[in-house]
């Protein structure tokens, strides 16, 4: 279909890894090579013959580099249509026809994540190369173009399997991936110069993705958009489902906020967490974690802020879950848990989250600051006439962590650094609680001497009522309600400690 042969090509590219056998290939086919600046140094240093661009246009590379490609004479021979009327104009200007363009742009974005000097950023934003993508892009029924060397290896098997041809299927392929490139760029170079300003737009742009099993449910094809790798190196298990990712994300969020800790493990289940222990030990933290629910654990999410040992293995290996996430595995642990090739173990290298996260809602997207609020003894602020003491201090910063991973309307039950209730995802505050004082009876934890945390605040006193009577001695919530006092008040008249913090927690 409209099969062309590549005669002549125009290569610029800034990572020349995987571009040795295609320039061999070009010239094994008798293709003219254009070039200049590194790349053609590049070619010259393989022993193979390549004309300059320079050359070509009478001008050479000026203001540092910055001005090479931008000229009528190579933009001509890209960008003319292979037809009489233009091809009069190429032979009256001295242009020759450019049938392919090979280019590899500047790594803006790596600049940008690697340094915070603005000069070295601007220079990386590409300018002739961008333009180059473009115009052959454009010019796809007749011109060939590599946008990167993602098609490095792609493009020299084609060019292997059709002896230097093209047909129109493939430049059209190859156009195709060129405007991904280039708008992923210029989203890149946006998103730059608009931080910090008031400008509302969104401009979101992920460069890799990969298909899903299914979606949330096996009827719903799905997705990923990112860069798994980046954060996690997979060291067993299955293919990552897209429920999956959606836990393992409410497991990296729940982990940042203990990465500094003593040792941490937490339980999650649908994103929830149902335990979480901080302990003197990994083994310690995980048999107090597994306490809080050992029925919710099955088919769970488990996260940890250290590496996993072999005692701790032992024990997890005995239960079903679906992802193990942790700093590290020591090497006898990493053999026992991996006798079970369906369980998902990750390698976490890092415990990021987005400053800015964002959703999908009706015909459109919310964006928002994520919630990266961490409170600290500090943002207690004591509302009552008795004040909390320092364990119960440590514990009610404990269970704000905890509400906070819970579905709004959220309770958070915490004793000695274990949460021992949690109730979430009610529609009212008291179900809530509620369902966290059954969960911890279930369990046989007893609630004299615990606290509790709410995700907001208390429109009335009955939540501190129903905790009292539980022997609850201490309460952290936000605050914020018209009737904050009547808590207030019932927590004075019983010799309970309530501290706010000033910052609600929902979670929707």
């Amino acid at each position: 279909m409209n099969s062309k042969k590549i005669t002549s090509a125009l290569i610029s590219v800034y990572h020349k890894e995987g571009l040795e056998d295609i320039i061999r290939e070009l010239h094994q086919l008798n293709v003219t090579l254009y070039s200049t600046g590194g790349t053609q140094q590049y070619i010259e240093s393989l022993g193979l013959p390549v004309k300059t661009v320079e050359d070509l246009t009478s001008y050479p590379s000026i203001l540092d580099g910055r001005v090479k490609t931008l000229h009528p004479k190579v933009f001509g021979g890209i960008l003319a249509r292979r037809e009489d009327a233009h091809r009069s104009q190429l032979q009256q200007y001295g242009i020759p026809e450019i049938d392919l363009v090979i280019v590899d742009l500047y790594p803006f974005e790596e600049t940008v994540a690697s340094t915070n000097d603005e000069a070295a950023i601007i220079e990386k934003i590409d300018i002739g190369g961008i333009s180059l993508i473009r115009a052959a892009a454009k010019n796809f029924k007749d011109v060939a173009v590599v946008p990167s060397k993602e098609e490095y290896a792609m493009f020299l098997n084609l060019l292997r399997e059709k002896q230097g041809f093209t047909d129109e299927e493939n430049r059209k392929e190859l156009a195709r991936r060129a405007f991904k490139v280039s708008s992923n760029y210029d989203v890149a170079i946006f998103n730059y110069f608009n931080e910090g300003t008031a400008d509302l737009s969104f401009k979101f742009s992920i460069h890799r993705s990969d298909i899903l099993r299914y979606g949330e449910n096996p009827h719903q094809n799905g997705v990923f958009f990112g860069d798994f790798d980046k954060m996690f190196v997979k060291l067993n298990g299955k293919a990552i489902s897209y429920n999956n990712l959606v836990d393992i994300d409410a497991a990296v969020q729940v982990m940042r906020e203990f990465r500094e800790a003593d040792p941490t493990f937490a339980i999650l289940k649908h994103t929830n967490t149902c335990g979480v222990a901080t302990r003197p030990t990994v083994h310690e933290a995980w048999v107090a974690a597994l306490a809080c629910d050992n029925v919710s654990a099955f088919g769970g999410i488990f996260v940890c802020n250290r590496s996993v040992d072999l005692a701790t293995a032992k024990e997890i290996d005995e239960l079903f879950y679906e992802v193990l996430i942790a700093p590290d595995f020591e090497g006898d642990a990493l053999e026992l848990l991996g006798k079970k090739k369906n369980r998902i173990l990750l390698k976490i290298k890092d415990f990021f989250v987005r400053s800015r996260s964002f959703r999908s809602l009706l015909n459109g997207v919310v964006e928002q600051d994520t919630d990266l609020k961490i409170e600290t003894a500090s943002d207690l602020k004591v509302a009552t006439k008795a004040a909390p003491t320092d364990v119960e201090i440590s514990d009610l910063l404990f269970a704000n962590i905890c509400c906070k991973h819970l579905k709004s309307n959220a309770i958070a039950l915490v004793k000695n650094k274990q949460l021992i209730g949690m109730g979430c995802g009610q529609p009212s505050r008291v179900d809530a609680l509620r369902q966290a004082i059954a969960k911890a009876r279930a369990f046989g934890f007893d609630l004299k001497g615990a606290v509790m945390a709410s995700d907001a605040f208390f429109p009335f006193p009955d939540c501190v009522e129903i905790a009292h009577g539980e022997g609850i001695t201490a309460v952290t919530q936000p605050g914020g309600s018209i009737k904050d006092q009547d808590s207030i008040d019932y927590c004075d008249a019983h010799g309970m400690a309530m501290v706010m913090t000033g910052t609600r927690h929902f979670r929707h």
